[in-house]
């Protein structure tokens, strides 16, 4: 049974080969590929191979905690975002409670007033068209502080 096992390994090794090569081949033959390898960084790094597999052991190890670093500004970001709406959602409920207080109490107290306002209008005019009554021109030396009778 391991000289059968044996024969299969050896084909799926050589087609794992296969389709390495292409695509080792299809990234090599990509525009961009070419493009940057033609650059003077690509001409660099293909002449300092140590360097450019550091650089890439570096860029796929750092990925990770760029990607957490990211998510934790977005996530901040709204929960900030949340925070001030819910914030200001807060402020303005309570001055716009407050502001309804405000006007209920001056509207009453305006009430108050104007019926003071009245009440006293009424009392004035009251006493000075019975102070200033015809009545009183027939006495022959009025008082102006004594009520005619």
């Amino acid at each position: 049974m391991a000289k059968e096992d044996l024969p299969s390994a050896s084909k799926d090794l050589q087609e794992l080969q296969r389709k390495l090569s292409l695509l080792i081949e299809s990234i090599q033959n990509n525009s961009k590929v070419v493009a940057f390898m033609k650059s003077p960084v690509g001409q660099y790094l293909d002449r300092h191979p140590f360097l450019a597999l550091t650089m890439l052991v570096f860029v796929a190890v750092s990925a990770i905690p760029v990607g957490f670093f990211l998510l934790l500004v977005v996530l901040t970001s709204l929960a900030a975002l949340v925070g001030v709406i819910l914030l200001e959602g807060l402020v303005i409920s309570v001055g716009g409670l407050s502001l309804l207080c405000v006007l209920c109490g001056l509207s009453f107290v305006s009430l108050v007033m104007s019926g003071t306002i009245m009440v006293s209008y009424v009392m004035v005019s009251s006493l000075v068209n019975y102070w200033f009554s015809p009545r009183c021109r027939l006495r022959p030396y009025p008082h102006p502080l004594l009520p005619c009778h």
